[in-house]
């Protein structure tokens, strides 16, 4: 009969290692140490891609300053390119939380392209003569340049799918502005009327928001495009290959398609944690956005007898077990639920991020998982949001022309026309008498009814148009 297990040894000593599996001794301590979250490496395909691209720029950097042969070479690109096809994923095992600063996961990267590499040449798992795994696959590396260099290519390749569906939710925000443009409604300061605009705008305004967050999301790229290949253990560049480190940044730039650059300070760019820093706080800036409009969606559907109820979101299940008819807004809540994670993850960064030591932060793999958490909570809850919630909104007009016609707030827009003296005595009047102001201008007959629908044009009563038909007949007059 074969045998179930390879011997694989390391500092430590020998260790029994499945036949089946692709990783080596070094992950299987990890895989006993580090049982933590029970979330390994491949629940993120995309940074578990990020490792075998690191790895593959890597070889081909030491390839071209000559250092490693190229039928090395071509076996490891086998291997790194079969991980990069979403092959072999279910080998990158080790726990996100991991002490040593990310040695762990980076051994696991190794041993497993080393071991692929070896089958797909015709070898057999664990025949490290031909290809090993700290000489080969670590050639003129560290965990200490790898593991970070994998993390930002990692958030690249997450940022372009949380930037993806928040451009479309941007869209779908502005689509209903474009539905609502012509709904007049009261707008609101610090939750008292305030002055006239149409629903339209202030949809358009959420989409403006969501707009802006996203284009700090897409220029804090900037920091994640600097990595430091090639300053292996502190940033010295100790066993690494003079040229390595500038080619190795040319065929990461190449195989991502970023513009990937070395750092000037090799040193700095080792101990620092600051490019995870500028880009988390451009996640908490979307975060805080989108749960700012979150709340303003939950307020302005509050009812349906009681509340604003200017708008209807889509009702999705039954809101609650003991009274009937209930329906609550489960998709914002949802996402405001989504934000403040987002927010407390940025907090982790800032801490992990200050409380590195001297030449190296072995707090990196908790600033991985806090802000790989949060891309992976937005770029798969957006969509949903958007579809179950945005796209369904529908405005209640008769509830909008009701607080049009009563409120106070109306009265701004009749200054240049009555006269602020004038159009004070009618706003306490209506507060008194609880009174609409449109209602006491037609028992006053201080305004025809032409002049009226002339005051309610949405087009000129919400935007700087200049003086109103009206206010020109009254200075005629």
């Amino acid at each position: 009969m074969y045998a179930q297990t390879r011997t694989e040894k390391d500092l430590l000593g020998e260790k029994q290692i499945p036949n089946d599996a692709y990783y080596g001794v070094q992950t299987a301590r990890a895989l006993e140490n580090f049982q933590v979250s029970g979330v390994p490496t491949k629940f993120y395909p995309d940074y578990v891609k990020a490792y075998a691209i690191v790895k593959l720029a890597a070889a081909r950097a030491n390839t071209d300053i000559g250092r490693m042969s190229k039928e090395k070479l071509a076996m490891i690109e086998k291997a790194c390119q079969a991980v990069m096809d979403g092959k072999y994923h279910d080998q990158f095992l080790v726990d996100l939380y991991n002490g040593g600063a990310g040695t762990s996961a980076n051994m696991n990267a190794n041993e497993v392209l080393a071991n692929i590499a070896l089958e797909l040449g015709g070898k057999k798992k664990g025949d490290y003569h031909t290809i090993e795994p700290h000489d080969d696959l670590n050639m003129g590396q560290s965990t200490n340049d790898v593991y970070p260099t994998a993390i930002h290519v990692a958030l690249l390749l997450h940022n372009d799918k949380v930037v993806k569906e928040a451009k479309d939710l941007a869209a779908a925000f502005h689509k209903k502005g474009d539905e609502f443009s012509k709904l007049l409604k009261m707008g609101r300061t610090e939750g008292q009327d305030a002055v006239p605009m149409t629903l339209g705008q202030e949809f358009h305004a959420f989409g403006s928001q969501i707009d802006a967050a996203i284009e700090a999301l897409v220029k804090s790229e900037a920091y994640l495009y600097e990595e430091n290949m090639g300053a292996t253990a502190i940033g010295t560049g100790i066993t690494a290959s003079p040229g390595y480190a500038e080619k190795c940044a040319q065929h990461l730039a190449k195989i991502t398609g970023k513009p990937m650059t070395l750092s000037k300070d090799l040193i700095a760019a080792t101990s620092s944690m600051q490019a995870f820093v500028m880009y988390s706080a451009a996640l908490k800036n979307f975060a805080v956005t989108l749960s700012k409009i979150s709340s303003d969606l939950i307020f302005l559907a509050t009812g349906p007898r009681t509340g604003i109820f200017e708008i209807n979101l889509p009702a999705l299940q039954p809101g609650s077990s003991i009274m009937p008819g209930k329906v609550n807004p489960v998709m914002p809540e949802l996402m405001n639920q989504i934000c403040y994670k987002a927010i407390g993850n940025d907090m982790t960064v800032a801490v992990a991020s200050r409380d590195g030591l001297l030449q190296l932060n072995a707090y990196e793999p908790v600033v991985a998982v806090a802000i790989m958490e949060t891309q992976g909570l937005f770029y798969k809850s957006l969509p949903l949001f958007r579809k179950q919630c945005i796209e369904g909104i529908t405005a209640n007009e008769k509830v909008l022309q009701t607080y049009m016609e009563r409120s106070v707030g109306i009265v701004t827009a009749l200054n240049p026309v009555l006269g602020y003296d004038k159009t004070t005595e009618l706003a306490k009047e209506a507060l008194e008498k609880n009174k609409g102001i449109l209602e006491l201008i037609r028992e006053k007959k201080l305004l025809t009814e032409q002049q009226i629908k002339d005051l309610l044009d949405p087009k000129k009563l919400t935007s700087p148009t200049g003086p109103t038909t009206i206010e020109k007949k009254q200075n005629l007059n």
